[in-house]
Order: structure tokens, then sequence, then C-alpha cells
């Protein structure tokens, strides 16, 4: 499998240094307390928004806030050969808006040049310190950033069609598209004997279904049972999203999966000689937020036993039901929970999810040193299958679903 050129343009290490006077808050101020925040834009890109903490050390004393832009094949042929700019405008108080107006107030702007010719061979540092912001002659606010570029290799791969469907999935080369893995999905209600393996520990089988003993949701009132397999094209199965939560309603009466009893999703790998025999890697649970933006929520935790006792949360957001979003897993943080799991930091994954309603066909993009064999990369095509699949698991259940979601499969799936 080669890779894809990407480009990752990172601005960390923001730090705020005020004049005493127009200080919103004191010195040294915890960073989750400073009433200041940037955004920063690049000309055809969606703008990026960061908190800047206060510090009057230098370095900073906080330089745990970071953004950035992913730059693709497309991209740095586009950009290539001529500076970009980089606009960073700095705001006072809360972010967002109050009966349409901006809550912030504008401090001040700095502008970084960047070239990117070359930059997916080697990283380049263009800025690393304090800048003038605003317009004061005699004690000017400063911002503290550190602008650089790094290459970021990934693979990317397609569903050829929505998960529900089974389809091939391809890997994408600029123009060229590969087959790699095809999927399996099914929809089997019998959930309790056919969404797991037969031959799955069974401690933690029981475990896992102690919850859910002596359930009797009504038909149509609770989707359970769905499952994808991943195999490689000689056919052995390499990776599997099977539900292990059902998705129901909650609390009684109610339309909607809530936060407070999420469905949930494993992501298996295959264990051992058996072809049926798998270990869990990963945790996914979603759910349906409140609030005045309808947003599908995610958690997902990394499962380091099979007791799932010490899973550990990697990535957790929400998305927009109607525009759908983005699902990624980034280890760029220094203080990310995944630093202490994985060597290296960086971009681990990210896919793409359309909204309700909409034909999704999800696109997946994979930090190189992120795989080391084609079944690396099946555990993200199977967590990508999971949150997508969770778009339509988290439906309101006045809402039918296609048919594709209670057709009882008869097929073995291994």
């Amino acid at each position: 499998m080669d890779p894809c050129p990407f480009v990752r343009l990172i601005i960390e290490s923001l730090a705020l240094k005020l004049p005493q006077a127009t200080r919103p808050a004191g010195s040294r101020v915890h960073p989750s307390a400073t009433p200041c925040f940037c955004k920063l834009r690049i000309k055809s890109f969606p703008s990026q928004t960061a908190l800047i903490p206060l510090s009057d050390s230098s370095p900073p004393e906080f330089s745990a806030s970071s953004a950035g832009f992913n730059l693709d094949r497309a991209s740095l042929r586009r950009l290539s050969g001529k500076p970009v700019t980089l606009c960073i405008s700095v705001y006072t108080g809360r972010m967002g808006r109050t009966c349409g107006v901006s809550c912030g107030k504008l401090l001040g702007r700095v502008v970084v040049c960047v070239n990117l010719d070359g930059a997916d061979a080697r990283p380049v540092v263009f800025q690393n310190g304090w800048m003038k912001l605003g317009s004061e002659p005699d004690k000017p606010a400063r911002l503290h950033l550190a602008v650089r570029t790094e290459p970021d290799p990934r693979f990317v791969f397609q569903f050829g069609g929505e998960p529900e469907c089974s389809p091939v999935v391809f890997q994408i080369q600029g123009s060229i598209r590969q087959p790699v893995f095809s999927c399996k999905f099914s929809a089997d209600r019998n959930y309790r004997s056919r969404s797991l393996p037969s031959n799955f520990t069974s401690n933690s089988r029981r475990g896992w279904l102690r919850n859910f003993q002596g359930e009797k949701e009504k038909q149509g009132r609770e989707r359970k049972g769905w499952m994808i397999v991943i195999h490689d094209l000689s056919g052995s199965s390499v990776a599997a999203a099977s539900m292990i939560t059902p998705f129901v309603p909650s609390p009684a009466g109610s339309d909607r999966v809530s936060r407070s009893n999420p469905g949930a999703w494993l992501i298996l790998r295959p264990h051992g000689v058996s072809v049926s025999s798998w270990k869990p890697w990963g945790r996914l649970k979603a759910w349906r937020e409140r609030g005045p933006i309808d947003g599908l929520g995610y958690k997902f935790e990394l499962v380091t036993d099979t007791s799932l006792a010490t899973a550990i949360p990697i990535a957790e957001g929400t998305m927009s039901i109607k525009k759908g979003g983005q699902f990624s897993i980034d280890n760029t943080l220094k203080d990310s929970a995944l630093s202490s799991l994985l060597p290296v930091r960086g971009f681990v994954m990210g896919s793409t999810v359309e909204g309700e309603g909409k034909v999704s066909k999800p696109m997946i993009q994979v930090g190189v040193q992120h795989v080391t064999c084609m079944a690396d990369a099946a555990l993200f095509v199977a967590l990508s299958a999971a949150i997508d699949l969770s778009m339509d698991a988290c439906r309101l259940f006045s809402c039918k679903l296609r048919k594709e979601f209670w057709h009882d499969e008869q097929e073995s799936f291994f």
C-alpha cells in the first residue's frame, strides 16, 4: 500500500501577554478560565478556533493549545509556488454569538506567511516566538505562537456504497481506486446469538450482556444486532464492528437515544487461529444530543483487556445530525490521552460522516505510522462504519429505517 502525500500546518504554543490595564483576569490564569480566543484563517479553508491562555513567562507557561490545517495532494498543488497567508485574529470575551452578534471583542491580528514548497518532504518552522498584537504604541499586547509544517502521509480509503449495503472498500491514490476490502453487513435481531462469535471468551461475554438480560423492548422500539465484518481480498475476516449495546429510546416514552443510555459498538480484531475468534480493540458509544443543535454525540475508547474495565477514552465530540461532520482521532496535543499509548504523536485517523438521510460513502484517512499491515487499516475501516451506522441507529424512533436494517441474514459472516 502506498500512502498519499499530506502536510499538516500546525499552530501551537499559543499564549497571550496583555497590558496590565486590559487584563480580563489576573496573571498566570489557568487556560480553561481565560476569556480569550483566536480565529485562524487561510483562504479557501474553513476557519479554526482555539483558546488562548494568558502568560507572562517566556516561553509561555501554558502551551497545550493547538490548531491546524490538513493539506491534501490537491491543496498542495493549488498552493505551491505562492506565499500562503495565515491570519490570526485574537478576541477577548466568550466564544460564540448572542442574538446574532459575536460575543468576542477583537483585540488585534497578526499575519504569518507560509511557503509550502517541499513541505511534503521535510518539516519547516515559520514562526516561534512573540508577535506584537494591536496598535497600542506604548504597551502593546503580544501573542506567542509557533507555526510549522510537517509531512503527514496517510492511507486513504472509501466505501464504494453505504456500509449497510455491504460494499467494496477502495484505497484511493490520486485518481486510482483499488479495491482492498469487502464488507458484510447483518441486521439480525437475535443479537445475543449472532452479534458476537460463539467462541468469544465466556466470562467477557457474560459481563458485556449482563445488563441486557431480561430486556423486553417492544418490536420496533430497539435497534440491535447490527454487525459489519471487513474481509480482505482473500476472503479472510480482518476486522469487525458489532453492536454490543442496543440503541433504545430513553427514558421510557421518549423518541431518542439519550446520553445517559447510549448504544455501543465493539470494534474487533481476529484473535488466534480460529476464523471466528475475536478480540476487542475499541468501544464506540453513541447517542442523540438535546439542545439548540440536534447532534450525534459519540465517545470512542481504546480497550486494553477483555474486561473493558480499563478502556481509555481517546475521542469524544458531537456532529450535526443534519449536516454530518468529521470523526477523528488525533494525538497531536502533548496532553492527549493517546500520548501514553502510542509511540508517536500526530494524526491517527479521520472519517467523513454524512447527515441523516443522505447517501453516505465514508472516506477514511489513516496516518501511515499507525498501519503496519492491512489488518491495522481494517480496524479503522470498521470504526468508520460503526460511527456512520450510528447516525442511523440514533434516528428518532418515529422514523422508519431502510429495509437493510431489518433483514435477517441467514448465511455465515465468517
